[in-house]
């Protein structure tokens, strides 16, 4: 299965919390229309339909990436 690369998960996730905090305050038709386009962006990269899913997964998915990156020790 592919995989985002790790920057383009963490850089989704980021934007989407933030469009939500502000769609909360705001409620204008420009942040929901930006907030549906990285929804659908983030729910393309990691395979899934729902928002709250697609969080979710690539959160799973940016802990593992850096579990990976960890150094070994010795």
């Amino acid at each position: 299965m592919l995989r985002a690369h790790p920057s383009l998960l963490r850089e989704l996730v980021e934007r989407c919390e933030s469009l939500r905090r502000r769609l909360a305050s705001d409620g204008s038709a420009q942040t929901r229309r930006q907030l549906d386009d990285a929804s659908y962006t983030l729910c393309v990269v990691t395979g899934t339909r729902q928002l709250d899913t697609a969080l979710d997964m690539a959160r799973r998915q940016l802990a593992d990436a850096m579990r990976r990156e960890q150094p070994l020790r010795r």
